[in-house]
């Protein structure tokens, strides 16, 4: 198999933004970074906004447990679930500073994607409870203290609409941010309800409106849970991560100048937030006359970048000369 050039193109390091190319035909090219804010912001926005979430949970808890209300306790899973959330991503902005070694090439990125599919796994079981637990109540009323129930609640709509605003600066440049203020502002939205519940309760002392509130909450969370759990399994299997068309990148690569032909693309997930691509061009002229050695390797890694958010990619160039044993589209 002939080949001319690898080219590499690492997304993860600002401090290295540079774009030349070397005479072994390597392209390190740093284009397209995201204006988020730095890592060490969010690291510590994430600390704040775990901690006071952790607080309240155990709050809401107890005063769940103590006034008999399983919306109250629903909406403590519902907050716990979004805090597990929260240090995931906090876990992400950490692990993606990790420097890799010679053995862990990539670093722990990884470790972010097997986490978030854990943590579906977790909420699942834990919807399960509350559904159970909300059945048995249609059988076996329990009166609720809808006073102080408001009252807690309340407190959650203020909690998580404060914390969702700690994240809206950071949204746009992180999908780990994106998805933490997403999930704030959806708690808000949830609690509430378990503020109108409760309010309802109070005016027609009708019991059965806090299992159902509680199957409501519940399932919103399978709702969220069940779209982690689908994306966490496709990441963790290799899957071209949502919003990236595989086929348009085929497509893009294709009109490259000078490209004839593109096969063994792969496309996949390096972490939640990182997305890496290897691919074989066939470029039977070689470099075009009066081309910059190397030049059209940075530029196509630059494009996968801008265009697609693709901040790895590592082509290989070939001739034609010879048959790609990794041409056929049934090859791996």
């Amino acid at each position: 198999m002939a080949h001319d050039h690898s080219a590499h193109d690492h997304g993860h390091d600002p401090k290295q933004d540079h774009g030349h190319g070397h005479h072994h035909g390597h392209d390190h090219s740093h284009a397209g970074h995201s204006h988020a804010p730095a890592p060490e912001d969010m690291g510590r926005t994430f600390a704040l906004a775990t901690a006071l979430n952790v607080a309240f949970v155990l709050a809401e808890g107890v005063a769940g447990w103590m006034t008999h209300s399983l919306s109250l306790l629903a909406d403590a899973g519902h907050n716990l679930s979004d805090v597990l959330g929260l240090v995931m991503a906090w876990v992400a902005v950490v692990l993606a500073r990790r420097a890799p070694t010679s053995r862990r090439t990539y670093g722990l990125r990884k470790g972010t994607i097997l986490a978030s599919l854990t943590n579906a796994v977790v909420l699942l079981v834990a919807v399960g409870v509350i559904v159970a637990e909300a059945v048995r109540r249609f059988a076996d009323p329990q009166p609720v203290e809808t006073g102080p129930v408001m009252i807690v609640a309340a407190l959650g709509v203020v909690l998580n609409t404060a914390t969702a605003l700690l994240f809206m600066r950071g949204r746009k440049g992180d999908l780990n941010v994106q998805g933490a203020f997403l999930h704030m502002a959806s708690d808000a939205a949830v609690s509430a309800g378990v503020v109108i519940a409760a309010f309802a309760i109070s005016l027609t002392g009708f019991t059965w409106i806090d299992p159902v509130v509680s199957l409501a909450i519940s399932g919103i969370i399978v709702l969220g849970t069940w779209g982690l759990l689908r994306d966490s399994l496709d990441l963790a299997l290799d899957a071209t991560p949502k919003g990236i068309d595989p086929k348009a990148v085929k497509a893009w690569l294709g009109e490259q100048p000078g490209v004839t032909e593109v096969h063994d693309l792969h496309i996949w997930a390096m972490s939640t937030t990182e997305t890496a691509l290897t691919a074989h061009l066939i470029r039977p002229d070689g470099d075009i006359e009066g081309e910059a050695p190397d030049r059209f390797l940075r530029e196509a890694c630059n494009g996968l970048n801008e265009r697609f958010g693709i901040g790895h990619s590592t082509l290989q160039l070939e001739r034609g000369d010879a048959h790609c044993a990794l041409s056929p589209a049934d090859v791996v």
